[in-house]
């Protein structure tokens, strides 16, 4: 390609002012290196189960800042194509995305927008804003609308922690949709196909100030009746010891709770069911 490095040289793009957008560096100089070009010819339209889907994510804020997790299953059909993907996954040090939708193509979509505000940092000097982060992830999701209109669509989940909000509301969730639009949520939220019964459950079990144990727990139990109720979203693992992957945001930064830590609330959790199934009441 003119223009490209040759000889271990960097080319002239490289030189050239342009843009703080990695993306947009990418699309001016190679575009075909962006996970949102389409592997499909014009007008064809994947079909039903061709491609790993990943289900259930949600995030809720709690009296630190916010959480965000996911189930670990990926399905191909009616098929189990993975028992153990990774759903969620920092974005910089105080902002994370999960995502449900078509896995290789999310993956893709996450190592792309890590970069995009790394390279933003590095050429303006500052990181950009928690609401600049929701925009710039709402303008990449716009950009895969070809490829969602052919069946491969991704819904990511963004949470952050935002030092300039309102002490209290510091944990701050968004929500967007398959065309880029972009949703504060307030309190909580889920994604994906499992993200009615999640949703549900946070609806009863949400209040404000909750501890980080409260948190992570109403996350697991979310989870677990997303999975009762959604053959898409996978249960916790007790046997292989694959468990939801639960993260926190704070004013510290982003810290994946340690497996022994999941496995100990999920413990807890499925021995509660089993005296109460459907799981807790709502708090009064």
């Amino acid at each position: 390609m003119p223009g490209h490095e040759t000889e271990g040289r960097l080319g002239e793009e490289f030189f050239t002012p342009g843009t703080s957008s990695f993306a947009g560096f990418l699309a001016a100089h190679r575009p075909e290196l962006l996970p949102t070009r389409s592997p499909l010819p014009p007008g064809t339209v994947a079909a039903p189960g061709a491609f790993p889907h990943g289900t259930t994510v949600l995030a809720l804020a709690y009296r630190d800042g916010v959480l965000i997790a996911g189930d670990r299953r990926a399905t191909m059909g009616n098929l189990i194509a993975q028992r153990d993907l990774e759903k969620v996954h920092p974005a910089d040090d105080h902002t994370a995305v999960a995502f449900a939708g078509t896995v290789g193509l999310a993956l893709d979509m996450v190592k792309l927008y890590q970069v995009e505000l790394t390279h933003f940092e590095k050429i303006e000097g500052l990181p950009m804003t928690l609401d600049g982060k929701a925009r710039r992830l709402a303008t990449m999701i716009r950009e895969n609308l070809g490829q969602a209109m052919q069946g491969l669509a991704v819904v990511p989940l963004l949470a952050g922690y935002d030092p300039k909000a309102p002490a209290g509301s510091r944990g701050r969730i968004f929500g967007f949709d398959v065309a880029g639009g972009l949703y504060e949520k307030r309190a909580f939220h889920a994604e994906g196909s499992g993200s009615p019964y999640a949703g549900g459950a946070l609806k009863k079990l949400y209040r404000t100030g909750l501890t980080r144990r409260e948190a992570a727990l109403a996350a697991l139990q979310a989870l677990y009746d997303a999975a009762d109720d959604d053959s898409a979203t996978g249960g916790p693992d007790l046997g292989r010891r694959i468990f939801p992957l639960v993260s926190v945001i704070t004013a510290d930064g982003f810290e994946r709770l340690p497996e022994a830590e999941t496995a100990e609330l999920t413990r807890e959790m499925v021995d509660q069911r089993r005296t109460r199934p459907d799981g807790p009441a709502a708090t009064p």
